[in-house]
């Protein structure tokens, strides 16, 4: 049975994120809330989590998963990024964006597509994420809270602990935080592609 801890969104309870660190370490999986929608979310250097990820989505080996980072510095630890996209990147973070880059070696070989050396970065404007990545001291590894047999996000915390309770370890209530996932960018392309329209502003990547 998952535990489920009632985050304020704004002003985080450090005690609660102290112990949803300590579920992370332990390996566990989470549910939390995003400047998008809500997440799921294990540490970067647990295998047998990530699986157990891949297994509530039902994700392929060629899905991209997400680096959530706490800032662009971190970012350019794990992908390899020119001047012109850090540019981009300054402008539009934190914010609901995904970014798809070449990964650095930094990134586990396991987290990428068979055939393309890439990996999805975001910086969430969320004062929750925030509060997690500032405790745990590295990037979470995550992906947006969308079941197989559905096409938006998951945004009601008691519906989420209902379908998902015996599955994850750890539910973060944060109140409701939108219906929409991040706008993804493929940043391996020139000019960068969108590939997914989500709730982040598309104008400076469409061709007038």
């Amino acid at each position: 049975m998952a535990q489920f801890f009632q985050i304020h969104p704004d002003n985080p309870q450090r005690r609660l994120i102290r112990r949803a660190i300590e579920i992370l370490l332990d390996g566990g999986v989470i549910v939390y809330p995003t400047d998008s929608s809500y997440a799921l979310g294990c540490q970067l250097g647990k295998k047998a989590a990530m699986e157990r990820i891949r297994r509530i989505r039902r994700l392929d080996d060629k899905h991209l998963f997400t680096l959530i980072c706490r800032d662009l510095s971190e970012i350019a630890t794990y992908a390899k990024i020119d001047n012109q996209a850090f540019r981009l990147l300054k402008t539009l973070t934190p914010g609901p964006y995904t970014f798809i880059h070449e990964a650095t070696k930094q990134v586990p070989r396991r987290l990428l597509h068979p055939r393309r050396k890439a990996i999805g970065l975001r910086v969430p404007d969320h004062a929750i994420c925030r509060a997690l990545l500032t405790e745990l001291d590295q990037p979470i590894l995550s992906t947006t809270l969308i079941l197989p047999d559905q096409d938006r996000p998951l945004t009601d915390p008691e519906e989420i602990r209902e379908l998902l309770d015996k599955q994850v370890e750890l539910i973060i209530d944060g109140g409701f935080c939108g219906l929409d996932p991040t706008t993804v960018i493929d940043m391996t392309q020139e000019p960068p592609a969108i590939l997914r329209r989500g709730k982040g502003d598309v104008s400076l990547f469409e061709v007038p």
